[in-house]
């Protein structure tokens, strides 16, 4: 619908009527105050979390349903359900989502599932991770409220993601991260011409920064997705719920594994299960959701085996730098869904994400990067523990291609060396019996 946008600091200098579908407003998470739509992403009241409010029409769950299922292999056959114009597919985007939601029937195998394991392996969007789908929604935002550059805050995937759909989009970008993430990121984020700026400190250090650039006159004209575009980014990991649940022919899963860096990617799954339900989408039952962290970084996992509410921030030290943000905005919000659904928040060593990146490639054929091991690493140990149950359906996220940490698995590689001749392939015990 077309509303009247009112600007904040950062934003275009005008006010104009926007069209971002069935959004209506921005809501506060904690009091409930609802503001204009516009690039703003903190309550003026309580300081709380803004996040978008909807009008999703009268249209009945079977007419939905068809819809949906007649649109686009992409995340915008959700068009209905997001905060983006009807017409969004024609625009030029990178059209993320619709990624394959493998049976992993080896892994369950090994880990002892008697149920359907999965993986919702979204290393096949256009820049290879998740992060597409966020910044797709972002950008729409960024064309209604008149942005000019794209900008981020990132520990690696979303700064390739920008600078991807921004170059596809005519944006100029501006991308921020930690000075010392693995290259294979800093190459991807920066083969699209855009600025690639490398801040001497860690995440939180380089989100901070972004905070304070957005108030200076030399951040005017910028959308930080991640900042003052986050109520609107937040909402494209919706379509990871969306996209599991029609993959299973329209039902919940029974379980869902899935990694924690800010802990945004976790809370908006479980805000689209419960959005699906709501549109008679699916039949409402039980699920319990797991979050998961590598032990250098995890302050949510710490939080909710202590029992505590409060979120203790941690300087990260990990291999799993995708993940390594040590103050997470959403980590209380975690805590609430974890308990809420009956699942948990657990953590692995480095030593286990990388075992478990090998195990995924070695028994499904994906090779995920450090996240995904912290993934695959905590559903193996939240089955030993007791803690997840292997006789009901689950879903492990992929959030990411292995080719982005290749470190990781550094001694992965030749089981030979041999001559070009039969006699050295004999010799080297490599002929069938």
């Amino acid at each position: 619908m077309a509303i009247t946008a009112t600007t904040a600091s950062g934003a275009a200098d005008v006010t104009e009527s926007v069209d971002l579908g069935p959004a209506t407003a921005l809501s506060c998470r904690e009091c409930g105050t609802r503001f204009p739509l516009g690039p703003s992403f903190a309550c003026l009241e309580c300081f709380g979390p803004l996040e978008i409010a909807y009008d999703f029409g009268s249209a009945g769950a079977e007419e939905l349903r068809k819809r949906i299922e007649a649109g686009p292999a992409s995340i915008w056959r959700y068009a209905p359900l997001l905060p983006v114009p009807a017409d969004v597919a024609s625009k030029p985007n990178l059209n993320p989502g619709w990624t394959p939601l493998v049976k992993a029937d080896n892994l369950g195998r090994e880990l002892g599932f008697t149920a359907q394991l999965h993986v919702k392996d979204d290393s096949g969007n256009p820049t290879h991770s998740f992060k597409d789908r966020v910044v797709a929604c972002a950008i729409e935002a960024a064309r209604a409220f008149g942005f000019t550059t794209l900008s981020c805050s990132s520990t690696g995937n979303l700064a390739g993601a920008v600078g991807a759909a921004a170059a596809r989009a005519g944006f100029k970008s501006c991308v921020f991260i930690p000075h010392d993430l693995e290259q294979g990121k800093v190459v991807m984020a920066g083969v699209y011409g855009g600025e690639l700026v490398g801040i001497e400190g860690n995440y939180d250090d380089v989100n901070r920064f972004c905070s304070e650039l957005i108030g200076d006159p030399a951040g005017e004209g910028w959308g930080f997705v991640n900042v003052n575009l986050r109520p609107y980014y937040g909402e494209g990991s919706k379509t990871l719920a969306y996209e599991i649940c029609e993959q299973l022919g329209w039902r919940l899963p029974e379980q869902i594994v899935i990694p924690i860096a800010s802990g945004s990617q976790l809370t908006k799954i479980d805000k689209g299960l419960q959005e699906l339900i709501k549109l008679g989408l699916v039949e409402d039952r039980p699920y319990k959701i797991f979050g998961a962290q590598a032990e250098g970084c995890s302050p949510v996992s710490a939080a909710f085996k202590a029992g505590r509410d409060v979120i203790r921030p941690v300087k990260p030290d990990t291999i799993a730098k995708s993940l390594a943000i040590g103050n997470p905005a959403d980590g209380p919000y975690v805590l609430d869904i974890a308990r809420r659904t009956g699942g948990a928040v657990e953590d692995v060593t480095d030593a286990e994400v990388v075992e478990a990146i090998k195990l995924l490639a070695r028994t499904e054929g994906i090779f995920a990067e450090t996240a995904g091991g912290v993934t695959v690493g905590v559903l193996k140990k939240l089955v030993e523990t007791g803690q997840l149950d292997p006789s009901k359906e689950t879903v492990a996220i992929n959030t990411g291609d292995g080719l982005k940490t290749l470190d990781a698995v550094a001694d992965a590689g030749l089981t030979a060396t041999i001559r070009p001749t039969l006699e050295s392939f004999r010799s080297a015990g490599l002929a069938s019996a």
